[in-house]
């Protein structure tokens, strides 16, 4: 397969992606392909400083634009027609590629995925996914910011994009949905809460546990968790900071070496780069978001995701699953 790698979206671009990207030649299936997206002059450079590459499995597309932090995603087609976004979504829709992955601007890569892969029939909203670390199994978390205001149906389509996300890439069989709420009991919220609550407990396609208070959330309550892009960027970035200022506390604190490494080993958990990036679901095609001060860990992950995606067929399962719910 092969998977297009955004090489200018990081913070450090292109020396993280490329590095990110040399290791998942190396580690992950020798069936992956991977294709760098950016400047080529510069591509070059960078991948000449990597030895024993399989250079079989490495490809260089050029692409001499790139979208900067902050500006106008509505407008990314038009303004950046040869930026590593743009180009890189281009190839996966023209068939050149299996899947994308890219740690640029969000907006950016959301509405350019939007515009060129276009929404799979059915999804009102396609919606960002991400992987929260609990005290049992991760959760996935949608959406994640890429819908702010939302209508009680748009909170149902994401347990249904959620849901197959789970089985697929995280080996759930039988999902547990819950609803992120202020209480447990069914009347509890705001109008949005209280209709998507009633809609996805008469819903016979989803396992629907009921709502999931904040405090239950590290409990691993549930295997995937729905809430609107508003509340879930919040929940997201505070978990961020959360698991930051933890790792770093008790790297401070605890100095004796043994203990450090067997620290290291039990915190992997905290770590964001471990997760890979978050999937924009509901789009025809697989486009993963990373975090612009990704790692070369995290892009690695995050190119594992894509082959993930690709290998278990989880659009057209998305697919599949949407026609399934059309009135007859």
């Amino acid at each position: 397969m092969r998977i297009v790698l955004d090489a200018m979206g990081t913070d450090g671009a292109p020396e993280t992606e490329v590095a990110g990207a040399v290791r998942a030649l190396r580690e992950l299936e020798k069936d992956i392909e991977i294709v760098l997206v950016g400047n080529q002059d510069i591509l070059q450079a960078e991948v000449a400083r990597h030895d024993d590459l399989p250079l079989d499995r490495l490809h260089l597309e050029h692409a001499p634009d790139r979208v900067l932090p902050g500006e106008a995603s509505a407008s990314v087609l038009r303004k950046h027609p040869e930026s590593s976004i743009v180009k890189g979504l281009r190839l996966q829709r023209e068939g050149e590629a299996d899947a994308f992955v890219s740690a640029g601007s969000t907006g950016a890569v959301m509405a350019a995925s939007l515009l060129i892969l276009k929404s799979l029939e059915g999804v009102d909203r396609p919606a960002i996914g991400t992987v929260l670390p609990t005290a049992k199994e991760p959760v996935l978390m949608l959406d994640a910011g890429a819908n702010v205001d939302c209508k009680p149906h748009h909170l149902v389509q994401f347990a249904h994009l959620g849901n197959i996300y789970a089985q697929d890439l995280m080996g759930r069989e039988r999902p547990r949905i819950g609803l992120v709420n202020i209480g447990e009991e069914p009347e509890k919220g705001d109008e949005l809460t209280l209709e998507a609550h009633q809609r996805l407990a008469r819903d016979p396609g989803l396992c629907f546990v009921g709502n999931i208070e904040g405090r239950e959330i590290i409990q691993g309550s549930c295997d995937v968790l729905v809430c609107d892009g508003f509340v879930g960027n919040v929940l997201l970035k505070f978990y961020e900071s959360v698991a930051q200022f933890i790792v770093g506390y008790l790297r401070r604190h605890l100095q004796r070496a043994s203990t450090q490494v067997e620290l290291d080993e039990a915190l992997y958990v905290l770590d964001y780069s471990e997760y890979g990036g978050a999937p924009l679901l509901g789009v025809n095609g697989v486009s993963i978001i990373c975090h612009g001060g990704s790692s070369p860990n995290a892009i690695r992950n995050a190119i594992r995701v894509a082959a993930q995606a690709v290998r278990t067929e989880m659009v057209e399962h998305v697919t599949r699953e949407l026609r399934s719910k059309e009135p007859a």
